[in-house]
This record gives C-alpha cells, sequence and structure tokens, in this order.
C-alpha cells in the first residue's frame, strides 16, 4: 500500500496508543466527521447539546466534549479550583496561586502516560501533593494529607499505574465523600462508560481509544463541577478548543460504542496466527490477560537469551527499524519478553510481523 506525502504504513501491535494515532476510524465515524465539517452551526449550542448525549451515554448529570483526556484533567482542576468565580476564571494563573489549589494524587498514579499527569494539573493552575510511595498507599495517608488548601483528589485507572497495594476506587471515594472533597477519576484507558457515577465527582475518558472516535476527550459528572470546567471553554480552553467535525464524529463513535468491540474468542483467532514462532530457537509464545481485568488477550512473546539470536530488547528495536515499522506492547522487554496486542491489527498485519519476525531470525536485517 502506497501512502501520501512520504509516509509508510506502520503496524500496531501494541495497543490503543496516542503515539500510533490511537485507533482507525468507522466509516460511521468518517461521515459524522464529514457532516459536521460541511456545516456551520452556534458552537455554544452545539457544545450544550453535545454535552446532554454524552452524558446519556456515560450516565451521568452532565458531560463536556474536550480535544484529549489530557485536556479533560486540566480543564477539570481548573472548575475545580475557581468554582464559578468568573474573575478568577478570566485571571487562572493570577489568581490560582492565591487560592486553594491542592490535587491529591497517590505516588503510584503519578504517571507519564505521554507526557506526564503533573503537568496536566499544572496547566488547571493545581499543585499535586503526593501521597503514599512506589510500591503502596494506604487510605490513611489519603485521609492525613487532606488539608484546606485542597480542592480535589485525583484516582487514575490505569495499567500504567501501580496496581499493588493501593486502595480501591470505591474506598478512595468514601473517604472523599468523608471529607466533602472531589474524585476526579482518569479512566481514559478504560473500556466502559458506565458505572463511574456512585463512586465519583468527575471521570475522564479518551474519546479515540476504546470509543474509537477522533482525537477528543470526555469529563462527565455532577453538574455543578461540570460547569466550572465549561467556565473555562473560553479562557484557557480556547488553546484545547474542539472542532465541529469532531463533535459529531465522537457523537457517532458513541452511537455504535460496543457493536465494534472484539470478543476474546476473536482476539484469540487473531492470536493463532503467532502460533509457528514457537518453532523458532529461543522463543516461546503463551497467552496472557490483560492485569488491569479488560477484556483483551494478548500473545506475550518470550526470549531466550541463552538460546535466541537476539534479544527482545534488539528484536522490538529491530521491528520499529523495518521498512515497515512494527510497534510491540514492548514495556517488559528489558526482561526478556512483550506483547503483541491482536485489537488494532488490520487486515494482513499479523502474517507480515510473523513475516519479519522470520526475517530477523535468519539475518536478513
Amino acid at each position: 500500500m502506497s501512502f501520501k506525502y512520504g509516509l509508510k504504513k506502520t503496524i500496531n501491535a501494541s495497543g490503543r496508543m496516542t503515539i500510533l494515532g490511537v485507533s482507525t476510524l468507522s466509516e460511521a465515524v468518517l461521515e459524522g466527521i464529514s457532516f459536521g465539517g460541511s456545516h456551520y452551526f452556534e458552537m455554544d449550542d452545539l457544545y450544550k447539546r453535545s454535552g446532554e448525549i454524552v452524558a446519556n451515554h456515560c450516565e451521568t448529570e452532565s458531560a463536556m466534549i474536550t480535544n484529549s483526556a489530557s485536556a479533560a484533567v486540566t480543564l477539570a482542576v481548573a472548575g475545580l479550583i475557581t468554582k464559578d468565580d468568573s474573575y478568577a476564571v478570566e485571571h487562572l494563573h493570577k489568581e490560582a496561586p492565591k487560592r486553594a489549589n491542592e490535587i491529591i494524587l497517590m505516588k503510584g498514579h503519578n504517571v507519564d502516560y505521554g507526557a506526564p499527569i503533573e503537568t496536566m494539573v499544572r496547566l488547571g493552575g493545581g499543585v499535586v501533593k503526593e501521597v503514599g510511595y512506589a510500591n503502596g498507599c494506604k487510605v490513611d495517608q489519603i485521609l492525613h494529607a487532606i488539608s484546606n488548601e485542597t480542592v480535589g483528589v485525583l484516582y487514575v485507572q490505569s495499567h500504567h499505574c501501580v496496581q499493588k497495594n493501593m486502595p480501591t476506587l470505591e474506598t478512595v471515594y468514601r473517604v472523599c465523600r468523608e471529607k466533602n472533597i472531589p474524585l476526579v477519576v482518569d479512566a481514559a484507558a478504560e473500556e466502559g462508560l458506565i458505572g463511574f457515577t456512585d463512586k465519583s465527582d468527575l471521570v475522564i475518558f479518551s474519546g479515540s481509544k476504546a470509543i474509537e472516535g477522533p482525537s477528543s476527550g470526555i469529563l462527565a459528572g455532577k453538574q455543578n463541577l461540570i460547569s466550572y470546567a465549561v467556565a473555562h471553554r473560553a479562557y484557557i480552553g480556547r488553546a484545547m478548543k474542539v472542532g465541529k467535525e469532531t463533535v459529531f464524529g465522537l457523537l457517532a463513535a458513541l452511537d455504535e460504542y460496543g457493536n465494534k468491540t472484539i470478543s476474546l474468542a476473536k482476539q484469540k483467532d487473531v492470536l493463532k496466527h503467532f502460533d509457528p514462532l514457537n518453532r523458532l530457537d529461543g522463543v516461546k509464545v503463551e497467552h496472557t490477560y490483560d492485569p488491569a481485568g479488560r477484556e483483551i488477550v494478548r500473545a506475550r512473546v518470550h526470549i531466550d537469551g541463552g538460546q535466541a539470536k537476539m534479544s527482545a530488547v534488539q528484536l522490538v528495536d529491530a521491528f520499529k527499524k523495518g521498512n515497515t515499522p512494527i510497534y510491540t506492547r514492548d514495556y517488559h522487554a528489558n526482561e526478556g519478553h512483550f506483547d503483541l496486542d491482536p485489537r488494532p491489527l488490520l487486515k494482513g498485519d499479523a502474517e507480515l510481523i510473523v513475516q519479519r519476525f522470520n526475517e530477523l531470525w535468519e539475518g536478513n536485517k
């Protein structure tokens, strides 16, 4: 396949990753983008109506579409700081340091997901107050960290985070309710949209990951808290504005959300293409389920350093440098294994991965 502008085909066996454009778009989503892009609208009305539709999908009181999940974090924080003070909204970065602006975040949740989450908090005028340690956190540590300067607690629901010795979302929400502090849940990487109403005040989703819409985000939750964030749309939100084509593309994706889910059985059918790799010296392939509990099964490729012709680190690096770059889920390559995610693979991609694997094993680099 030839690509425009000197670009080359890239195979995504990593997952719905921002560095690879996250998701491919369905015809319905592309039609939505085309409709939005080819008509004029009163944007305030479009934002208001689309927010109502999104809230209905999320089963929350209110919602707004943002241009990314990161923007949703920033606008949520800004709203928690300024609330309904219009002067503070207009002069956020002069006023935020004078006001309560602490956001409590467990150390194990202070992640870099392609950008540091702490940066997004800072952009909204917030200051991160870390609690706990890299290997765990206790509820009491959160409880004791809450002060008069605290405007919210941020909980990151993600495989990127430390999983062991961490309080559950439900437990943290009980603490927030007890202290009357809003809980913001960053669920950008989650598969489900509903179920957060009774365990958060604000929840954030990516519009382009599980939903498979255009680059966008969703901030949903309590009516008053959403209104605080919406007030920033004409100020810091101007740098994060959402185009009409994005709004219609996301609404179309939400309309068909759930109908495009690849079942575990279908995922396993795709993974069968990688079984022949077991015949290569030093290579073992097994199926592994998502550690965060999502309905995902991947092929885990183990490279035996004593028998293999190259290490896992060398292999995933060579994959990326080929004429057709191949991106794997390589977080644990230094431990001798990496994963292949079947969900983003397009027709013929699995065969090309096996072909490239064999070429590298035969020394045709």
